[in-house]
């Protein structure tokens, strides 16, 4: 059974207004900051801070009117928004590769530093005191030869995609979307809460199913190493919980609430997707041919301390989400 709880912040847009105003405007307002973004991408020049600042509110902006798109999708006109959608998740993704990579190597560089200033990590039987900090180090400069290889070839991808004609058709969409937004008319002329909001009841209804489906009582329990196994199917139906709740969040927005827990919630769970994906760059990176025994060593404490972050994050979801009974479903 799924219990759903009214957002009090939907209250100010469930009065006059129309679906297709209240939608409208939302979009509106994200084909801006995706323009705006665009707009100082392209003057970021050799600033590389500013350049992936740049981007990231892209990929921002991008998601938000996919997801809307999704979510929304009676409320317009339906072939216009699948394909803008389709395009919109394409141009998310290439720009997503760079970042995350990035992200990675830094998350990883940092956790060896920790690790290896850290006396109570253990040696391995018969290694030398130095062992760890030795492996580190050679750990360090392999895991950045591989992933700043992905990265570099993340960057290219990034600079082919935004130089193709396939981009700045997706460019001219959202402009196009900026000014005016093609919404079914029938639809679009309906009650903000006779329309909108059963839509977005559906996500909320989708997203509870698959929290039914976590293993939130074991999470609720702190060290229960249930997360120490690196295995892709078991990460899978937390990461499906991850975009569910993006696509929730996302649909709360153009409806005025306060999603701020939403948001807390989602924060974890892009931290268990960081670590998950950082402990299986570890065990990649373990898995190179003829590497030495104290950087095999080295990776594998890594990959044991990215897990923990793992469990933490579920740790940290679970107690996010059952306090957040007001502003998201909760399976019962």
């Amino acid at each position: 059974m799924v219990q759903r709880h009214h957002d009090s912040g939907t209250a100010d847009v469930l009065g006059d207004s129309s679906a297709g105003d209240v939608l409208g405007a939302y979009l509106r307002a994200q084909a801006t900051a995706f323009l705006r973004a665009l707009r100082l991408h392209e003057e970021s020049g050799a600033d590389a801070a500013e350049g992936v600042e740049a981007a990231r509110a892209i990929r921002s902006a991008a998601r938000r009117i996919s997801g809307s798109l999704a979510t929304y999708r009676p409320v317009t006109e339906t072939g216009w928004a699948d394909g803008l959608r389709t395009e919109l998740t394409w141009l998310s993704a290439t720009l997503a590769d760079e970042h995350r990579y990035g992200s990675r190597l830094a998350r990883l560089l940092d956790a060896l530093h920790r690790l290896s200033g850290t006396p109570e990590v253990p040696a391995p039987r018969g290694a030398a005191r130095g062992s760890l900090t030795v492996g580190s180090a050679r750990a360090a400069a392999l895991l950045e030869r591989q992933l700043t290889l992905a990265r570099t070839r993340a960057h290219s991808a990034t600079l082919h995609a935004l130089g193709s004609s396939r981009f700045h058709a997706v460019a001219d969409a959202v402009a196009v979307l900026a000014s005016e937004v093609p919404l079914d008319t029938v639809a679009a002329a309906g009650r903000t809460d006779e329309v909108l909001v059963p839509l977005s009841a559906q996500v909320a209804d989708r997203l509870a199913a698959a929290v039914a489906e976590l293993p939130l009582g074991r999470a609720g329990h702190p060290y229960n190493a249930d997360a120490l196994v690196d295995d892709a199917s078991q990460d899978a139906p937390w990461h499906r919980v991850r975009t569910l709740l993006r696509v929730h969040r996302y649909a709360q927005e153009a409806l005025g609430a306060d999603v701020l827990r939403l948001t807390t919630a989602g924060g974890a769970l892009d931290r268990h997707r960081d670590a998950a994906e950082a402990a299986a760059a570890s065990a990649q990176a373990a898995r190179t041919p003829r590497i030495a025994p104290a950087t095999a060593y080295a990776l594998g404490v890594l990959h044991a301390d990215q897990r923990h972050e793992v469990e933490a994050a579920r740790f940290d979801f679970q107690r996010v989400w059952q306090r957040s009974g007001s502003e998201t479903p909760v399976a019962t």
